[in-house]
């Protein structure tokens, strides 16, 4: 068992994840440190507001590079890598641009059709935070493909420290849901810029004797999946996963989505915490297998089984304990919150443990599955949301069948990723 444990501690993956685990282990314990004063200074209408704006980003942020920024990691050449990097930038500008025109000419409209009149103000802010998550997504990236995380650890910690000290700052003198809007913003480009500093550090930067494989218009087409199928993939995702906000603003009011934001964001911390961790350093790792001809198989398996142990005992005390553990940490107004997040734990339980299968994707090349696959379950989500709507008239119910149909979905993304690369092992096994 020492032995083992010795082992362990050698690892260079295991250290690589102890690194970026730690930085965002600060980061989440300046955030929920600071959550117990921000949650009694704004409120859940603010929160709802937040969650919204934060909602419709979150759908529209993948498009904004095409989510050619993933690609960054995966070619044998730096040079490659970068110019990689430059034609993020450049898709970046011009879909902003475009996202810019359409919300002046018809951001109204679009408030208004979609019942999030709420937001209206605030949508002209949105091509501003999805260019500065687009360099944010850049950056991190090739930090990770340079193995710089430390880097990304220390501009966790920071960004985290900063952005909760200007809302609890703000908060004193206007605690309002425009505030957490445009310092939400703001965080984006603090975030970008604190990234930008770190890819400027030595051992981040371009060997000058790198050889180039390609134009960017030919690796642009090298790396189409992405744009076809990831893109759109990712974006219909984040959508599936910010329904319940954008219809819980629209059906039960701005307060219901601020339960719903703030259950969300506490469930979120152990994915994003050792999950997010685990995926980072297990994407290039995951990469170098298939390039190496290793079996992939056994690789996914072990981290999801690692994950699922982890994730256990976070997860399953907010499913036995939530309503009390949220009225007594962000105060008796967040009950309702502490009952969603029994439904949203269960769902991210699942969603934890996918994180491994989820970095394999693109090395398995079945990004056009994963697309139709992601269609298929947004479906799921919408009807069961509109069920605990327009059936029981229950935001809980709505929720809880949100969270079942998650879990489940997450379920049947890990068995298929572990089936292709069992296929994929034994193709080249056989090829060989």
């Amino acid at each position: 068992m020492l032995t083992r444990i010795k082992q362990l501690g050698q690892s260079k993956f295991v250290r690589n994840v102890a690194i970026v685990a730690t930085g965002t282990a600060g980061a989440q314990a300046i955030t929920m440190a600071f959550a117990p004063v921000i949650t009694r200074l704004y409120g859940p209408e603010a929160f709802g507001l937040l969650g919204t704006f934060m909602a419709i980003l979150g759908v529209l942020t993948p498009i904004a590079a095409l989510t050619y920024p993933i690609a960054i990691v995966l070619p044998k050449s730096d040079t490659d890598a970068k110019k990689l990097a430059k034609l993020s930038a450049l898709v970046a500008l011009i879909v902003t641009s475009i996202a810019a025109a359409v919300l002046l000419t018809a951001g109204d409209w679009i408030a208004d059709a979609l019942s999030l009149g709420a937001v209206a103000g605030f949508l002209l802010l949105i091509p501003l935070a999805m260019l500065f998550a687009a360099f944010q997504q850049i950056f991190t990236q090739w930090l990770i493909r340079k193995k710089q995380f430390r880097i990304t650890a220390k501009v966790a910690v920071l960004q985290a420290f900063i952005m909760n000290s200007a809302k609890a700052g703000a908060g004193w003198f206007h605690p309002v849901g425009a505030v957490l809007i445009v310092i939400a913003v703001g965080g984006q480009a603090l975030h970008a810029l604190l990234l930008w500093a770190g890819t400027r550090s030595k051992e981040a930067a371009l060997p000058d004797n790198d050889e180039s494989a390609g134009t960017l218009r030919e690796l642009a087409n090298r790396h189409k999946d992405f744009p076809l199928y990831r893109a759109p993939q990712v974006a219909l995702n984040a959508l599936s996963q910010s329904l319940p906000i954008l219809m819980l603003a629209s059906f039960f009011g701005p307060a219901a989505a601020g339960f719903y934001t703030l259950g969300r964001t506490v469930m979120g911390v152990p994915s994003t915490l050792i999950g997010g961790a685990v995926g980072d350093v297990f994407y290039p790792r995951i990469a170098e297998a298939a390039n190496n001809k290793e079996k992939l198989f056994n690789l996914v398996l072990k981290a999801t089984g690692a994950l699922a142990a982890v994730g256990f005992v976070p997860f399953f005390v907010v499913i036995a304990t939530g309503p009390w553990l949220f009225s007594f940490v962000f105060g008796a107004e967040w009950v309702d919150a502490g009952e969603y997040a029994r439904w949203i734990a269960l769902w991210m339980y699942f969603m934890f443990m996918n994180s491994p299968s989820n970095k394999t994707i693109p090395v398995l090349k079945i990004q056009g599955f994963y697309l139709f696959f992601t269609v298929f379950t947004i479906l799921i989500r919408l009807v069961g949301l509109g069920v605990g709507y327009f059936v029981f008239s229950s935001d809980l119910v709505a929720i809880a069948i949100f969270g079942v149909s998650g879990a489940v979905i997450n379920v049947v993304i890990i068995a298929i990723v572990l089936l292709m690369a069992k296929k994929f092992d034994s193709k080249r096994s056989s090829d060989g």
